[in-house]
Order: structure tokens, then sequence, then C-alpha cells
């Protein structure tokens, strides 16, 4: 009973702002995906923004400004148009220009590959021992340290053969590696030399280091060898740092905002992920084999959704430019309706505008809802209505409202009669309170 009372005092001390925010917020955290959809200018993408911060900050910040970066790179946003594909979203062969100067490709994950796998090192590490935790720190700290050291090009590394080799470079996922001068330089996976390190297992062989991954005696498995022994040797200079003040790691929620998601065809950016991101299959029950897994360092792995990450996208219902949302995608999101008198809030930004501007809103969009033709879905959100920061009434009326209406009624009946009942309404708008309040109520 006391927490039900904390509950509804709080309450009671939030606006309608606040309360709108926690409500579509426990909509994501039970749905997983939520799409926001309504007529134009209702502030959807605005919201989503605000209900994301309220995520990741677990319910104590609702505006996406007030977040830390460490918060904010716990959110990532995008907009679909219909030029979007895989490749962009999910994976997929961009050019890259080689160092002897030709051109190639190379594998590169797009951006939701990205911002999940971000989002599955926390779930995996918030699940991990201190003990694990601590190994795994010294080995990073241990293979920075190494390869902050290395005088690419110069320092000589032997192998088991006799032969040497240098390093002649490294990136986020490689080590590239030179041998008597050739231009051929094999590359070496930084994953794996990581595996081989946490392991735990001490090789001594070529062999045993190809047996290690399960894979035939390869040209790379020679310079993995050399390498991981000479970070073997980093590791008793600082494990004890670096696992000083080693603690776990929090689990933390990630949203992905997808702005005007109906725009973009679905079964071509989503591909295989149209099964990943179930509600239902969220976690490695749900892992797919991604359309370039064969490409991957490690062919048999998949890709998987984890459950803290939540999707949000934003929709236009009456937007012309693309077909019917995907019905495959439409059942695994949840949908929500803004309506144009739901965004009314926003107006309070315009100061001593506000009243004037809620009038003429609240009564264009009641002249629109009653048109035989157009219903609330053609409505006009508060979002239009805060250009009045630096427009007059009748610049935005001339500009935005009056080329907006015309679209929707082009090519109908007559147009200039419709249109001058709409331009009435907006000029003519009740200003007191009481025929505000008949206004929204006929709108509601």
């Amino acid at each position: 009973m006391r927490g039900e009372t904390m509950a509804k005092d709080r309450e009671t001390t939030m606006g309608s702002r606040e309360l709108a925010i926690q409500k579509h917020r426990s909509m994501l955290i039970d749905a997983k995906n939520l799409i926001l959809r309504g007529a134009p200018g209702t502030g959807k993408t605005y919201l989503a923004k605000q209900i994301a911060a309220s995520v990741v900050s677990n319910g104590e910040i609702d505006r996406y400004e007030d977040l830390g970066p460490e918060q904010k790179a716990q959110i990532e946003f995008v907009q679909f148009h219909p030029s979007y594909d895989y490749v962009d979203f999910v994976e997929g062969l961009r050019p890259k220009l080689n160092d002897d100067g030709s051109m190639g490709f190379e594998l590169r994950d797009g951006i939701f590959k990205q911002f999940v796998d971000r989002a599955i090192r926390n779930y995996e590490n918030s699940r991990k021992t201190i003990e694990a935790i601590a190994k795994e720190k010294v080995v990073r700290d241990s293979m920075e340290c190494f390869f902050n050291h290395v005088d690419f090009g110069k320092t000589e590394y032997p192998k088991i053969n006799g032969s040497v080799f240098t390093i002649t470079g490294v990136d986020d996922k490689r080590v590239y590696v030179g041998e008597n001068e050739t231009s051929d330089k094999p590359r070496i996976k930084l994953d794996e030399i990581r595996k081989l390190l946490l392991s735990d297992e001490q090789f001594d062989s070529v062999t045993a280091v190809a047996s290690f991954f399960g894979r035939s005696r390869q040209q790379e498995d020679s310079y993995y060898l050399p390498i991981f022994q000479k970070i073997k040797e980093k590791e008793a200079d600082i494990a004890t740092d670096s696992k000083a003040g080693v603690e776990r790691e929090e689990l933390k929620n990630f949203v992905f905002i997808i702005d005007e998601i109906n725009r973009g065809e679905m079964s071509k950016i989503f591909g295989e992920l149209f099964f990943a991101i179930d509600p239902g299959y969220r976690g490695e029950a749900g892992a797919v084999s991604t359309q370039y897994a064969n490409l991957h360092s490690d062919p048999d792995g998949k890709f998987y959704i984890p459950e803290n990450v939540y999707i949000i996208g934003t929709m236009n219902d009456i937007d012309r430019s693309v077909g019917s949302f995907d019905f495959a995608m439409r059942r695994r999101f949840r949908f929500v309706e803004l309506k144009a008198n739901d965004s009314l809030e926003m107006l309070s930004a315009l100061g001593d505008k506000k009243k004037e501007a809620s009038a003429k809103m609240l009564a264009l969009n009641n002249a629109i809802a009653s048109d035989e033709d157009l219903n609330e879905n053609y409505q006009v959100g508060a979002a239009y209505f805060l250009k009045l920061k630096t427009l007059s009434f009748d610049e935005l009326w001339a500009d935005y409202l009056k080329p907006l209406l015309q679209e929707y009624i082009q090519g109908t009946y007559n147009e200039k009669s419709r249109m001058s009942r709409f331009k009435k309404a907006y000029d003519n708008a009740a200003f007191n309170q009481g025929d505000l309040n008949e206004i929204a109520q006929n709108q509601g």
C-alpha cells in the first residue's frame, strides 16, 4: 500500500508530458518494439528520443538533452528512405583502398549491427564473474601495451622455422604482417589473438594453434604463435595493476530509433533479422546466420538481438511515397497513435503566442476532421506551429500550412471552397479559454 501511495504522489507532481513519457516507456519495455504513428507534426521523433532517454536512464531522466555522453551512446538514430538497404543497416561489402593503391572490397557492419554488437558486449559482460572480467582486462591491457610499443615495419619477430617478419600495421580488427619485404601482407585477426590469450593454454607449436581453432595449419598460424608469446611476456608485468579496481559491469538498456520507418522497404533492409527482432525470439534462441556469414572470422557464428535492445519507429499515416507496411514486420511491433491534440503542450515554447497558436491549431484541425474526404490522420501537429518562433501567423499559413492542405486535396472536387473553409477556421479561431476547451472536446 505504501508503495502504491508513493507512486500516486509522484504522479500528481508530474506534468502531462512526464506522464506521457512514462506511459510510453512502459509500453516499450513490455513490447520491445514500438511504433509511434500519427499525423504530421505531432512530435513523434521528439517523443521517441525522450522515451529512449527514460529507458536508458531507468526512468531517472526524460530529456535526451540531459543525458551524459555514455548514456547517449546507448541510443542510436537512423532515418529510413526508399534507397536504404541491408548493406547500410546490417552488413555488406564496401570499397576499400589497398596499401598498393588498388581497389578492393571488405566486409563492414551496418549501423544496426554495430549498435547491437555494443549491446551484446554489455549483456554478456554483465553476466560474467569478477574473475572473468579481470582476466579479460589483463588480456586487453597486455595487447594494448604490446602494440603501443611496436616499431611498425622495423622490429623483427622470429618464427619457429627460423624466418622473421615485421608487424606493418594494426587496426581495430586485424594485425598486418610482412615477411622478406614481399607485397603479400597476411592479416592476423585480433579477435583470434584475444581468444588464444584468454584460453590460459600454453601453445608451443603452430599445430597447437591451428588445433585450438579446429582447423588445418594455415599460413597465418605461424604468425599467431610468436605474437601470442610476446604478449604473454607483457602479462606478467601488468597483471597486478590491471586487476585492481575491477567491477562487474552493470546491465544497460539500448534503444534504436528508426525515423520514418515506413519509408524503407522492410524485407530489403532487415533481411533475416525479421526473425531476430521478434520479442519472442530475443537472445540466442533467435540467433540467425547473416547473408555474409561465410566472410566472417567465424563462419559458423550467428547473430542475435539481446534482451536489452529496444526499437522505436516513427511513421506518418498519410505518407503516400511508400506502399503498405510489411505485414511480417507489423506484427512484431506495438503501434501507438499520437493525435494532433496530444502535442499541444509543445506550444508552451511559444510564450505569448501559445494561446493564439493553440486556438488556431485546434480550429484548423476541427475543420480538417470535419472535411468529408479527410480525417484525423490529416490534422496538423504542434511541430508546425513551433515555427512561429521566427514566423508570423500569416507566414506560417502561406509557407507551410496552405501548401500542405493543398497537397491533401489536390485533384479532388471543390478545392477552392474547401481551402477557403480551412483558411476561415484558421483566421477566426476563438481566443478565450472556454472556446478552446469546447474545440478541444469536439476534436477529441
